[in-house]
Parts: structure tokens; C-alpha cells; sequence
């Protein structure tokens, strides 16, 4: 037995390529045997907890990556495309395939997505070699720069890798050199050539052509399969989801789909029967992953250090502030004054001993901002248990009075930081958003997306026009089905009208 992890997989956050749920790959992996899962969606890390969850319930190491789309400046700015698409049937762009080790892999990987979707637009973000090559090694917080990369691994990727489409363009002389320019920026040791046999005619060939490069430039070359599915049935989704992207038909795009159904999870004796030329290319798949692999609750952000006078530290000047606030909230003649002392002391043992003060801080800056611009701000939830809270104005509810159970909101045996939620007026929201990135840096700031699914009827028009249906065929097929129907369910799901066969 020889062990094999997949390091290269799409999940159906590379929206209209990839037709699997990051939970059908992992439980698919699982059930394959495989050692590890990377997933290296395209230009971001949007799957990535969805991924660690089930890959958690199914015990599967997780190994966190991105295939980043480098492309010039010049090709990210303007316009506008539909869907923020290509509509070309192969959209444009070069490949990078980036692993990330371990969680200061990680961060760096994601300071360098962000910086790359802020140099760009919309689907359109702006990577370059030389600009990841640096990402590889910027200092995070309370990090210092790494000389050495020891942050990631860069495979050469598909078809549309740099290495593989010069060799099939321009031949060995032209791919050698897109392969020593990314040894240039990440380092011998850091660059792998990536061999995938997907049966098409010619991938024997150009295989047997990578792993000669791989040993004239003295660099290891490792089996991937380049999956975008989890099991073989689920090809005729991948290619319609093909055709919504590129806005065409099948018929249309029939030249432009893979000859072969083969990019799908495949078991370590398929990888090893199918890459026995290449000796130990399978092997060193399963040795990456058990180097890369890491839980992601390990890779938890942390905030900005606040910025506190001279003299003090964040809890001192948490202190401050609640003393301040307490003087009002809890003056003397307060019926529950003495209570209250007691439990704002304890509440602040608590922070001080989980670490959390620059978090209140936080919160308490963007109240501060709010009440002195006069915009409504109301935090809610559980934070209403906190007698400090309620000190710095965060809440409105007197805990103490109210007898309130601040270990609901707080305590030693939770993990991770307390859940305070604010309500600002919407007409007023982006004064504060703008006040946060003049503050903290956008770099130190994000917001939160919600990915929308395909309802039913509107999963069933998109095939139906992937099926040559004219729009009028399309509404009255639509209208066939109940407004509850599957709900819930997205494209790439079991209940779809295309998986079920109609």
C-alpha cells in the first residue's frame, strides 16, 4: 500500500468550474483512503472553512492552497465582464498553483489574495510572480519577514500553468525558462513540477517531458489528478456549468470540452499504476501533505494591536475606560454599586486572563465613533450579560440589575474571542466602514460575503439555455416547478434537475 493525497482540487467555490461541494470532495477522499485534501480554489480561499469542517468530521488532513490567475496589470483594470467572467470558452490568464505551510503559510497566502483582489477588480485580481514571490515572504503581525520562503510550495500547475502551456506552445527551451524564473522568485527547493494524466492523448508525452525538466533543473515533480469533481458521474454537471460560464450552449462549446471524464478523485493504487514511469511522484504527494496538512482553527486571525496612550498597555487602558464608564453607570448611589464593583473586577480578571482587551478596545472605539457622530448604534446579543460592556455604552442593558449571566457571554472555558454584534443605522453604515479603514488599514479590516446559491428555478433556466432551450422554453419549463421545491439546494448539489436527469 502506498500512501497518496490530492493536492490539487476544485471545489464549486471556483464558481463554474469546480462541480463539487468542498463536503462531497473531502467525504469522497475518505472514502478513496487518501492521506490528505488540498483545496486550491481558483484566486481565493472561499472554501476553506466549509473544507475544514467536514474534513474534520471525516478525519482528513487538510492541506489549504489556491491556484492564483497571473496576469498583467493592464488586463485587471476597466470594464466589466459578465459574471466577472470570461466569457471565452478558456478564459484567459497563467496559473500558479500555491500550497500553504502551516498557518504562517496560510496568512501569508491570504495577505497576498487580498492584495492582489485590491490591485485588481472584480474577478479580474492582479498577480504576478513577482509580487507573490515577495507576499512569500512579508512580515505578518508580530512576524518577521521570512528570507528563506518556508511559507509555501508552488506546483506548475495545469494546461495553463507557465511551465506546461510554454512547453506545449514553445517548446522544452521556453518552458525551461518559465520554470527558472520561478525558481528565481521562490526557491529551488519550493518549486515542484506537477505531472496529471487525465487520458487525453498527449499527456503521456508532455509528462515525460515535465519530469525531464524536473531533473535538468533539479527540482522534485509530484502526481496530482487536477480534480474539479468528486466522482466520475459528476461530469456532465462540470461541463454545463462550463457552458454557463462562457454563455453558450453544449453543442457550442463541445470543442472546447475535456475529451475525457477523468478529473475526478482517484484512489493512491489508481495514482500509482497511472504515474509508474515517474518513480516516487505519487509518494512524495502523501510526504507533501504531511508536511502542509494543519487543523485551520490553528491559522486564527488576530487584531491589529489598538493603539493605547503612552504609559499604557491595552488591559491598563481598558481599565481606564471602564472605571470611567462605571462612574456613570454605577455611581455611588447605585442600589447594585457595591455588586457592580465586584463583577466589572471579575469581568476584567476574565479578559485580562483570555487575552481579549484590544478586542473590547475594538468595539468600544467604533461605539465611541458612532455616539460622537450621533449615528444609532446598539450592541446586542449576548453582550448584554457584561457589566463591562454595558460600562464602556457597548450595550444598553444593566446586567448587574437585570441579574444577567455574564459566563454566557464570557468564561475561561470557551474558546476563542466573545460574539459582540452591533447594530449602526444603514443609511450611516459606510461612515463607519471608512472610519475603520482610515483607522486600522484596510489591510487590517474585512467584510463578510455571502455566497448565493441557485434557487430551483432559476438552477433550471441556466441548464435549460446549456441545453439549446430557447428563454420561452426555459420560463415554461422553470414554471413546472414549486417555489419550495429543493430548496435551499445550489448548482453541484444531488437535487438539481441536471444530476436527476431531466
Amino acid at each position: 500500500m502506498v500512501a497518496y493525497a490530492e493536492l490539487h482540487c476544485h471545489s464549486n467555490f471556483s464558481f463554474l468550474d469546480g462541480a463539487s461541494h468542498p463536503e462531497a470532495l473531502v467525504a469522497r477522499a475518505a472514502e478513496l483512503g487518501l492521506s490528505g485534501l488540498g483545496l486550491t480554489d481558483h484566486d481565493g480561499l472561499y472554501g476553506a472553512v466549509r473544507f475544514a469542517s467536514a474534513a474534520k468530521d471525516h478525519g482528513v488532513p487538510t492541506i489549504f492552497g489556491a491556484e492564483l490567475t497571473l496576469r498583467p496589470p493592464s488586463n485587471c483594470q476597466g470594464g466589466r465582464s459578465s459574471f466577472g467572467h470570461d466569457m471565452d470558452p478558456d478564459p484567459s490568464g497563467s496559473h500558479l498553483v500555491v500550497l500553504a505551510q502551516g498557518p504562517h503559510g496560510y496568512g501569508r497566502l491570504a495577505a497576498a489574495i487580498s492584495d492582489g483582489q485590491l490591485k485588481g477588480r472584480k474577478q479580474r485580481p492582479a498577480f504576478s510572480v513577482e509580487t507573490l514571490a515577495l507576499g512569500a515572504r512579508a512580515p505578518l503581525h508580530n512576524t518577521p519577514a521570512d528570507t528563506s520562503n518556508r511559507s509555501w510550495f508552488v506546483l506548475s500547475g495545469c494546461r495553463k500553468g507557465s511551465v506546461p502551456s510554454a512547453l506545449i506552445a514553445k517548446g522544452y527551451e521556453a518552458a525551461r525558462r518559465e520554470l527558472d524564473l520561478l525558481i528565481d522568485a521562490f526557491g529551488r527547493d519550493r518549486v515542484i513540477i506537477e505531472l496529471w494524466d487525465h487520458g487525453y492523448p498527449d499527456d503521456k508525452q508532455r509528462n515525460q517531458a515535465l519530469a525531464d525538466l524536473a531533473r535538468q533543473a533539479r527540482v522534485s515533480m509530484v502526481a496530482t489528478n487536477n480534480v474539479h469533481y468528486a466522482t466520475i458521474d459528476q461530469r456532465p454537471l462540470a461541463q454545463a456549468l462550463a457552458a454557463v460560464r462562457s454563455r453558450r450552449s453544449l453543442d457550442d462549446l463541445e470543442g472546447w470540452l475535456p475529451a475525457s471524464p477523468l478529473a475526478h478523485l482517484r484512489s493512491p493504487a489508481e495514482q500509482l499504476k497511472r504515474f509508474a514511469e515517474f518513480p516516487g511522484s505519487v509518494e512524495l504527494a502523501a510526504e507533501l501533505a504531511a508536511l502542509l496538512s494543519f487543523p485551520l482553527e490553528n491559522a486564527a486571525p488576530r487584531l491589529p494591536d489598538y493603539p493605547v496612550p503612552a504609559g499604557h498597555d491595552e488591559m491598563s487602558w481598558l481599565r481606564v475606560l471602564v472605571e470611567r464608564g462605571a462612574a456613570h453607570r454605577y455611581p455611588p448611589d447605585h442600589q447594585h454599586f457595591r455588586v457592580a464593583q465586584d463583577q466589572i473586577a471579575h469581568e476584567l480578571a476574565v479578559i485580562e486572563q483570555l487575552g481579549f482587551p484590544g478586542y473590547f478596545l475594538l468595539v468600544h472605539d467604533i461605539v465611541n465613533f458612532c455616539s460622537d457622530r450621533n449615528i444609532y448604534c446598539q450592541g446586542r446579543g449576548s453582550a448584554a450579560n457584561s457589566a463591562v460592556c454595558y460600562a464602556l455604552g457597548i450595550t444598553q442593558a444593566d446586567a448587574v440589575s437585570l441579574g444577567l449571566l455574564f459566563e454566557r457571554f464570557l468564561s475561561i472555558e470557551r474558546d476563542g474571542p466573545p460574539d459582540i454584534d452591533i447594530d449602526i443605522e444603514h443609511q450611516r453604515r459606510e461612515e463607519v466602514i471608512q472610519y475603520l479603514y482610515k483607522r486600522f488599514d484596510r489591510r487590517h479590516a474585512a467584510q463578510v460575503a455571502n455566497v448565493i446559491t441557485y434557487r430551483p428555478k432559476s438552477s433550471l433556466r441556466e441548464m435549460a439555455k446549456v441545453y439549446g432551450c430557447t428563454p420561452g422554453q426555459a420560463d415554461a419549463l422553470s414554471k413546472q416547478i414549486d417555489h419550495h421545491w429543493g430548496q435551499g439546494a445550489g448548482v453541484g448539489q444531488t437535487s438539481t434537475p441536471l444530476q436527476r436527469g431531466h
